[in-house]
């Protein structure tokens, strides 16, 4: 479950909260007047979510889940050889 965080204590723990997002949170839901309106996202988060909603990265991931149905793909040794 993610931690909601009204936007007036934000204010004043803003340092805190973004220890918390780096460390341990992938992100914090802030709220104003108790609605959810807004989040400090952990920035590999963040990063992800942009990827995801990439149609070029949607696309790759798709054709790469065609390949591996197929029988399409490396192992390991062969891309990596023996260590």
């Amino acid at each position: 479950m993610s931690k909601v965080v009204p936007a007036a204590i934000l204010r004043d723990h803003l340092a805190d909260a973004i220890k918390e997002v780096s460390k341990k949170e992938k992100y914090l839901l802030i709220t104003n007047k108790g609605r959810p309106v807004s989040a400090l996202v952990n920035l590999d988060f963040f990063e992800d979510l942009l990827a995801l909603s990439s149609p070029k990265y949607l696309k790759s991931i798709k054709e790469a889940r065609e390949n591996y149905k197929k029988g399409q793909f490396f192992s390991h040794e062969e891309v990596f050889g023996a260590l």
